[in-house]
């Protein structure tokens, strides 16, 4: 790197294609307060903000992979100190040397940002006295007639709203318990076995997954986490699943299921441009007589599989979510595996309470044990973190040991 961008008066960094550092210019080495031998060959994760890590995942590796290029894009780096440094960054794809590589500019943002919230905090001090004022009037003006006024009125509203409350409770609860009915029982044969967990939040549901032997020797896998909760979300899963069950079943291959599935994201809103909703799904293929898994993972966290020596490896996402854009291609993997192989698919409400290294090392260390102590194992983790940490969201995990 020359002297001139080394003590440039911004950040200056260049990544592999597989998302770690290639090098640091001074100028970002001082801001987050590293040398250059701590972050040369860390992955990008390693300066990002939490926030930061899940949108560079969702977001930023599919933009960049997409259009070649990301411009004014706000984020959080972390810095040695585990401080949050809002920045402004810009990157480029390109190729040198034969090889890709990313070059990211970033631009700190604190002062800026301390002055913006300076002005929107008088701002809306300001507006709150003045509303506060405004009201006060009316309310002195109209308290006693309204009062009169509006007490039957409330006493009817709340009798219809708890009514309603009640009813809407038990078909919730209905929807829910037909939710969970869906999800199927584990395998257990001479090829593999498969375990699942799933728990879902007070709300429906927006995570769905399914397992599904095809035929003598091949089996496919599917996760998906549909965005956010509620009524929609889960409507939204019971379609997805119509869809999975039927091409899984009749045994298409993995880039149509997943080209089915988001073409039918598409087209639940293509005639609106105020209501959209996009999932993350990997679906696995597995051939346990070739030893084989096909699969594409759009936008989902990482699936984990292990060897039988204990070497892990993570099938990551090569593709964007479902329905976040259209005419995606989509692209199949395949990763052989050996015998006493294990896979680890999970959604974000379990790796964001124990953390993924705490999901490896509980593979590495449970993995001659049977896969229900796993399993156990793993739900006495979750509920740990749920009393110290209070979490609430969908959780869904599947094992599998390959035989």
């Amino acid at each position: 790197m020359n002297e001139q961008l080394n003590e440039a008066p911004c950040g200056y960094l260049t990544l592999s294609e597989e998302d770690d550092i290639l090098s640091v210019n001074q100028t970002l080495l001082k801001l987050l307060g590293y040398n250059l031998d701590q972050l040369q060959g860390q992955p990008i994760n390693f300066i990002l903000s939490a926030s930061a890590i899940l949108f560079h995942q969702l977001y930023l590796v599919p933009l960049i992979k997409l259009e070649n290029q990301i411009e004014e894009i706000y984020i959080s780096l972390k810095s040695v100190d585990d401080e949050e440094i809002p920045v402004l960054l810009n990157a480029v794809q390109r190729e040198r040397d034969g090889r890709t590589i990313i070059e990211c500019v970033v631009i700190p943002m604190r002062k800026r940002n301390e002055l913006e919230n300076e002005l929107l905090k008088a701002k809306k001090e300001a507006e709150t006295a003045l509303n506060a004022r405004n009201k006060a009037y009316a309310d002195l003006e109209i308290a006693h007639e309204t009062m009169k006024m509006q007490k039957n009125k409330l006493i009817e509203l709340n009798e219809k709203n708890e009514k309603y409350k009640v009813d809407t409770e038990r078909e919730l609860g209905l929807a829910k318990k037909i939710q969970e009915i869906l999800l199927p029982v584990p395998i257990i044969n001479e090829h593999l076995e498969i375990q699942a967990y799933y728990k879902g939040s007070n709300q429906l549901s927006g995570d769905i997954y399914g397992f599904y032997q095809i035929d003598a020797k091949r089996y496919g896998l599917i996760l998906l986490d549909v965005m956010g909760h509620g009524l929609s979300s889960a409507l939204i899963t019971m379609s997805l699943h119509s869809i999975f069950e039927r091409l899984i079943l009749k045994g298409s291959e993995v880039n149509t299921v997943m080209k089915e599935l988001d073409d039918h994201l598409h087209s639940l809103f293509k005639n609106t441009s105020k209501s959209s909703h996009y999932c993350t799904a990997v679906y696995l293929l597995i051939d346990t007589d070739k030893r084989e898994i096909n699969y594409i993972n759009a936008g989902h966290p990482s699936v984990l599989l292990q060897d039988i020596n204990g070497k892990q490896y993570e099938l990551r996402s090569n593709r964007p979510p479902l329905g976040m854009f259209e005419d995606i291609i989509f692209k199949t993997n395949t990763f052989t595996y050996n015998k006493e192989s294990m896979l680890c698919l999970f959604t974000d409400g379990v790796e964001e309470p124990i953390g993924s290294d705490r999901l490896y090392s509980l593979l590495k260390t449970y993995s001659a044990a049977p896969l229900s102590t796993l399993k156990e194992e793993v739900i006495q983790s979750l509920r740990y973190e749920e009393d110290t940490l209070q979490r609430k969201d969908d959780q869904c995990l599947i094992l599998v040991k390959l035989k």
